[in-house]
């Protein structure tokens, strides 16, 4: 982790505490979190993993038990949120549905007591960056979901914060229209450079918009990457399970990097699977030869037929789904049942096929003793 002073956003092990009859009930435990100045940072999880609680206590609406919030280096722990140089986008974006358009973005401006004269060129440039330049005699009550989400845009980047926290903003929204406001989200933060933090529990939308991913789950971060090595590495067997599909297999190492004189990666482990070995990778940790390990494989990096990688096995299809243009069958292997997603033609339940993957799309998540 960097040094915060260099952060945009710095959690230093806060946790957030709430008592109960049962005894206290830990909302957030000890969250450490590096944001960097104009940053898409996403905190994603499932409703009660702690993502809320933690963007609250970015904004100051929340304050921990224990840990520091660092804004732009300095620390906020205790501060209130108008004294943070940060602006949050509420899931029901909290619109004032007697003011207009134009008065409900101007108004953080107004409160601050910038002058009228001063309030006219920023209100202008806030509504054209969210493409509602026409909208500003209207009020809330006369606008779509989207239009309300674009006006609860403008009015948190009118007053310019170091960092804007958006609270599952996108949640109300319709299916189409929800996607076309993602892509414009995105290219207003890069438009802009604010550093963006954004809480969700779509990992489509996450692994979409994201600069880096904070996987959050009862309280804690599980994991923080890209979106590329959130989805192809995960840390986690939940992390696996959270985000996408995959297939798991549970075996003993048999050969670990230190053994392994064929010229492959460092990270490289073999893992044997029902008697069967087979190649893997191992990214976030080094297991012991004969520890019990936990592989995944994502069915969409299996191949049906003879296709590229330098592993493979038969199976017999015995389930088969039909999703439009996509594929999904389920396999008995002699390595277990194995699921495979893939475009083009229908196999058979009943036929015989062939499953070929690479060894480093095969990740090790977990170790134990041997």
């Amino acid at each position: 982790m960097n040094l915060p002073a260099t952060s945009s956003v710095y959690l230093d092990a806060v946790s957030k505490v709430y008592p109960t009859a049962q005894g206290d009930v830990y909302a957030v435990r000890q969250v450490t979190l590096d944001v960097q100045p104009g940053e898409f940072y996403s905190l994603l999880g499932s409703s009660g993993s702690g993502k809320t609680t933690t963007l609250r206590l970015i904004g100051g609406f929340e304050q921990p038990e224990y840990g520091e919030v660092y804004i732009g280096g300095q620390v906020v722990t205790e501060q209130p949120p108008y004294q943070r140089n940060v602006h949050t986008v509420f899931q029901d974006y909290a619109l004032f549905p007697h003011l207009t358009v134009a008065e409900n973005v101007a108004y953080p401006l107004t409160v601050a007591g910038v002058n009228r004269s001063d309030i006219a060129p920023r209100l202008e440039e806030a509504l054209r960056l969210v493409h509602i330049p026409n909208l500003g005699d209207r009020r809330p009550a006369q606008l779509s979901g989207g239009q309300q989400q674009r006006v609860a845009l403008a009015r948190a980047l009118i007053s310019r914060p170091q960092v804007l926290l958006l609270d599952e903003p996108l949640s109300a929204l319709d299916a189409q229209i929800r996607e076309a406001v993602r892509q414009e989200l995105r290219q207003l933060q890069r438009q802009t450079g604010i550093t963006f933090v954004y809480v969700t529990h779509d990992q489509e939308e996450a692994l979409a918009l994201s600069d880096l991913i904070a996987v959050m789950h009862s309280g804690q971060v599980e994991q923080v990457g890209t979106p590329l090595e959130i989805y192809e590495q995960p840390a986690s067997p939940f992390v696996a399970r959270f985000i996408g599909q995959a297939n798991f297999l549970t075996g003993q190492v048999i050969a670990d990097p230190a053994s392994d004189s064929n010229g492959t990666t460092a990270q490289a482990v073999t893992v044997a699977v029902n008697g069967i070995a087979l190649g893997a990778i191992a990214p976030h940790q080094r297991p012991a030869l004969g520890a019990t390990v936990t592989l995944m494989i994502r069915p969409e990096r299996i191949v049906l037929g003879n296709g590229p990688g330098d592993t493979s096995t038969t199976g017999t299809i015995v389930e088969m789904t039909y999703i439009g243009q996509r594929v999904e069958a389920w396999v008995d292997t002699p390595l277990g049942r194995l699921k495979v997603v893939q475009l083009g033609d229908s196999p058979t339940v009943g036929e015989t096929v062939q499953l070929t993957w690479s060894r480093d799309r095969c990740i090790l998540l977990t170790a134990s003793a041997a």
